[in-house]
């Protein structure tokens, strides 16, 4: 599997609340179109109390594909250009690392009943 990760900061003006909100319920469906994607996972920031470092960015985006020629096949398309174009709404396009990855599997230890890894 071949994995495209964003870390995005919110567009300056937004709130919280409009960021994930638009993320999730607008931007998230959109995203989702894009042909040869398997999966699509967004991480939104938490706020953790009495953290003494500020996170760099408020979410992270992954999208799976089979292979290199699925993602490369998925940039062609119509949906990801409307994707892209969608990201403008909520995104600060100055504030945005990318990366694509082989994920190397180091640890993972069995799960509760109804908990996810």
């Amino acid at each position: 599997m071949i994995k495209l990760v964003y870390c995005i900061t919110k567009k300056p003006g937004l709130t919280d609340e409009e960021f994930f909100d638009y993320w999730e319920k607008i931007h998230g469906p959109i995203g989702a179109r894009i042909p040869h994607l398997r999966k699509l996972v967004q991480s939104h920031r938490i706020p953790i109390s009495g953290d003494s470092r500020l996170p760099d960015f408020d979410g992270m985006a992954e999208l799976w594909f089979d292979d290199m020629d699925g993602l490369l096949a998925a940039r062609e398309s119509e949906e990801w250009t409307i994707s892209s174009e969608d990201e403008a709404n909520f995104i600060d396009p100055s504030r945005v690392a990318y990366f694509i990855s082989q994920e190397r599997v180091i640890l993972q230890q069995n799960s509760e009943p109804g908990t996810d890894i």
